[in-house]
């Protein structure tokens, strides 16, 4: 079982932005020194909350402090940019960070109309033929050759909702699923037959011969379950004022949240966010990830937490490296379900 983080570069309420940024790479720092498989950045475009506009540039600046965990983006959102840029962008990550990149695609279209017209977003995209183009660009196979050439494999994986596991099965790619997907706050069995369906239409790759899931989702451990509970507010607060105001501001310390006077609109939105989240104790946490990684056949685990407490973060990163029964519990059914 390969346990992974993403980092968002989430700015907080009092810091300048740079700060989400020298955090994000801190923190990489120590996910190397805690054994995790990767460290995962993300795109998002005029986000107040959020610093991380633009992945390759963050994973160069991680790259440099780090030697030995993988690097990769969850993800580049691919309607944005032309796969030639793209591609070049990463190749050259994998000259900097041999065999150390991965490169995550999606296909969001903007968090708002300013940023999708910012963009140049021109509606539609066909993302598939611009994956299969970006691959071959990677690969070599493209009329026109990178330069650098990347240093190795940069494999491919697709953020996937909905048809982009179709997508994903159609040209052999790995997929990272969360949120709803999961059915860790609702009914699993949607998500479930979703995952079946991909896996059982995968046509294998030379990169992947074989369907391989990679589930996302907020974890946090904390002493008690209050405690990890009380972690969860700073980022569901955020989500419960984009859903109802339309920003998303940056993260605020727990008393503050509490102190705010909640709408019952916000107050839904609070509970839905933190009912799709895994936090607790050590024990209480391996036991609900145990049961999602068997019931999904996921063959790793991507950490996508964040709270307001930067030392709080840093303690739960450690005690979800220590959940060592995950690692040792999904391998009969990843090899039941076919995933690697």
């Amino acid at each position: 079982m390969h346990l992974s983080l993403l980092d968002r570069a989430r700015t907080r309420a009092g810091e300048p932005e740079s700060a989400a940024l020298t955090g994000a790479v801190e923190r990489a720092v120590c996910a190397e020194q805690l054994g995790y498989e990767r460290f995962w950045v993300a795109e998002h475009h005029g986000v107040p909350g959020i610093a991380g506009s633009a992945p390759a540039v963050l994973l160069a600046a991680v790259a440099g402090r780090t030697s030995r965990i993988r690097l990769g983006s969850a993800g580049v959102m691919l309607p944005h940019h032309q796969p030639l840029v793209v591609a070049e962008q990463f190749a050259t990550l994998s000259a900097l960070a041999p065999g150390r990149v991965d490169l995550g695609l999606g296909r969001s279209p903007g968090f708002t109309p300013p940023v999708r017209r910012a963009l140049r977003s021109a509606g539609k995209t066909d993302f598939a033929a611009d994956l299969a183009e970006l691959r071959a660009f990677l690969t070599g196979t493209a009329e026109v050759t990178l330069h650098p050439r990347p240093a190795g494999d940069v494999p491919l994986h697709v953020l996937a909702t909905g048809s982009g596991l179709a997508v994903a099965a159609q040209l052999g790619l790995p997929v990272i699923v969360g949120g709803p997907l999961l059915g860790v706050a609702g009914d699993p069995e949607p998500g479930l037959a979703a995952l079946a369906d991909y896996r059982r239409t995968y046509r294998p790759s030379a990169q992947a011969p074989e369907p391989r899931v990679s589930v996302s989702l907020d974890v946090l451990v904390a002493d008690t379950a209050a405690e990890a509970a009380d972690l969860l507010l700073p980022e569901a607060w955020a989500m419960a004022q984009a859903r109802t105001t339309g920003a998303f501001p940056a993260l605020e310390p727990v008393a503050a949240v509490r102190a705010h006077d909640w709408t019952p609109r916000q107050r839904q939105y609070v509970e839905q966010t933190t009912a799709g989240a895994v936090a607790g104790t050590a024990a209480q946490v391996e036991s609900r990830l145990a049961e999602l990684l068997e019931r999904t056949g996921a063959a790793e685990l991507v950490a996508s937490s964040s709270t307001y407490d930067r030392q709080a973060l840093a303690a739960s990163d450690a005690a979800v490296a220590q959940l060592s029964g995950l690692r040792a519990g999904a391998r009969a059914s990843l090899r039941a379900m076919g995933g690697r």
